[in-house]
């Protein structure tokens, strides 16, 4: 094997903010998802911090109306790469990176009953989450105890479900024919829309954007939120702030039910009042419209970034369990002027995407020695794929007419990869003696708004350098998310700069500590 890869089965991870899968291929290179101790496909993205020790991932409800808020962790997903959110179980800070890996543990030790010992994994991630988060993923990866040998984004994993499903992933004796695709994902708690081009054997992407604090729980807290309007309407008491679980869990599956009927009830009772607040589905569209009109605009600007028309399409892919709700379909029909294809699950198309990614690396890393058959071997080898940034690439400049700090984009987001660009700067100041590179991952000119990934100095610059003097800047973007970044002050020819690799944002003495930690719980 490649020295990437360590002994054990190769498996793609679904790791979703309310729900996560883990998925491999079959030995005939279908894509399933491996069920749980349970018996289930997916496994809740909820960790219950118990007694001593012992961590539950993915209780009933009905254990976790039973248990302090305190000790329940919901959405972690959403906080991802956050070095400011933490949870405090036993004294010990635990951050989402740490709670993820937890999830992470307990996915790997029930598909191990079912397949034998886990050593590699390729797991999910959003196309907008930011490098920050995206490493954060990699590293709850490796606390788990896996080799994450890639983090594949969620849309592209879809696209490969999609094609594989269809029977064109990899078919060199197919017509290479190139089919434009868009891939609407709306899950639990984020959101991405991402225009795909393919052909049997090429993936690229043209255009993506998303949101990685919108998904299904926001349609779930809009109604929780009328139905406490509702109750304090009729008993002057406000619920906010002590909404009863069992509420909660109420709206979440009257949600789940308005996408099959007209009309739901639903019982509140709280400090001896009770009362039933019934919602039509109508009702409901109108109190969440507005999240439905961001996943609108979002989808209408990747179209145009991307330079399809509606016309152009020739297939509307959904992804997520939030896209069963009827308005996303009809919003859809109308934006794309088409029915939406329904081969493929869209609660499953993440996981069997990343199962085949997975599986796609592996026949590339082992020269074709796998369980599979050869032909399903060489299927997996033909497949390539180029991917865009989801994020623009910029360096902090000063700007002379306000001498304010600012953003300034280098690579803009939506470029394909790789790609690489120069520009040339100036120093600000005389007899500068170094220069400081500082490079950003942002939209906007606000460097405060935009997330620093990385800097260095060019330093021992000639004595009496004037103001003015010309610095050389260079960003070069891998295929593989690499980001090497070169500064050369021009008149000594001074140089310095900064391989920015995807990789661990904890070293390995930090994995290692929150490896043991984990080892140290008795997760079921």
């Amino acid at each position: 094997m490649a020295a990437n890869f360590v002994e054990g089965q190769t498996v793609g991870i679904d790791l979703g903010t309310t729900y996560s899968s883990i998925a491999q291929l079959d030995d005939e290179g279908n894509p399933q998802l491996i069920k749980n101790v349970d018996g289930r496909d997916i496994t809740p993205s909820v960790v219950l911090l118990g007694d001593g020790d012992r961590v539950v991932v993915g209780p009933s409800f009905a254990r976790i109306a039973e248990e302090s808020p305190d000790r329940i962790v919901e959405a972690i997903k959403r906080e991802m790469g956050n070095k400011d959110f933490h949870v405090v179980f036993k004294d010990q800070k635990l951050t989402p990176e740490f709670v993820s890996a937890l999830i992470l543990k307990k996915l790997k030790q029930d598909a191990e009953k079912e397949i034998g010992p886990i050593g590699n994994a390729v797991i999910t991630v959003p196309y907008y989450f930011n490098d920050i988060r995206r490493k954060a993923t990699q590293d709850a990866g490796r606390i788990a105890g896996l080799n994450v040998i890639d983090i594949i984004n969620e849309p592209t994993a879809a696209t490969l479900s999609h094609a594989w499903e269809k029977g064109e992933l990899g078919r060199a004796d197919l017509e290479q024919v190139e089919r434009t695709i868009l891939v609407y994902d709306l899950g639990g708690g984020t959101f991405d829309v991402t225009v795909v081009r393919y052909t049997p054997t090429n993936f690229k992407v043209l255009a993506t954007d998303g949101d990685v604090m919108l998904g299904g729980l926001d349609w779930s807290r809009r109604l929780v939120d009328h139905v406490a309007e509702e109750f304090q309407k009729k008993f002057d008491l406000d619920l906010r702030g002590r909404i009863p679980r069992q509420l909660t869990q109420d709206c979440e599956d009257a949600k789940r039910k308005l996408s099959e009927t007209a009309q739901v009830p639903i019982e509140v009772y709280f400090e001896g009042n009770s009362m039933t607040v019934s919602i039509t589905r109508g009702e409901f569209e109108n109190l969440t419209s507005d999240l439905l009109q961001r996943t609108r605009d979002t989808t209408e600007l990747v179209l145009a970034q991307a330079g399809v028309g509606p016309g152009d399409l020739d297939e509307l892919v959904l992804v997520g369990g939030s896209t069963h709700m009827p308005v996303v379909e009809k919003m859809l029909k109308e934006i794309c002027q088409r029915e939406p294809n329904k081969e493929v699950d869209p609660e499953e198309a993440v996981g069997h995407g990343a199962a085949l990614h997975a599986a796609i690396l592996e026949a590339r890393a082992t020269g074709g020695e796998t369980r599979m058959g050869k032909a399903i071997i060489n299927r997996l080898r033909s497949v390539a794929t180029a991917d865009v940034n989801s994020h623009s690439l910029g360096t902090k400049v000063t700007d002379p007419t306000d001498r304010e700090k600012k953003n300034h984009i280098m690579i803009q987001r939506n470029t394909e990869l790789p790609f690489d660009v120069t520009q040339r700067f100036a120093t600000t100041s005389d007899n500068q003696q170094r220069i400081h590179v500082t490079v950003l991952e942002g939209e906007v000119e606000d460097i405060d708004a935009c997330a620093n990934i990385g800097d260095f100095w060019i330093t021992n610059l000639p004595a009496n350098l004037p103001k003015g003097s010309p610095v050389e800047v260079t960003y070069a973007y891998d295929a593989s998310g690499r980001i090497n970044c070169t500064a050369r002050e021009l008149t000594s020819n001074n140089e310095a700069s900064i391989e920015i690799v995807r990789d661990s944002g904890l070293d390995d003495e930090g994995v290692d500590a929150f490896g043991a930690l984990a080892e140290s719980y008795q997760v079921e």
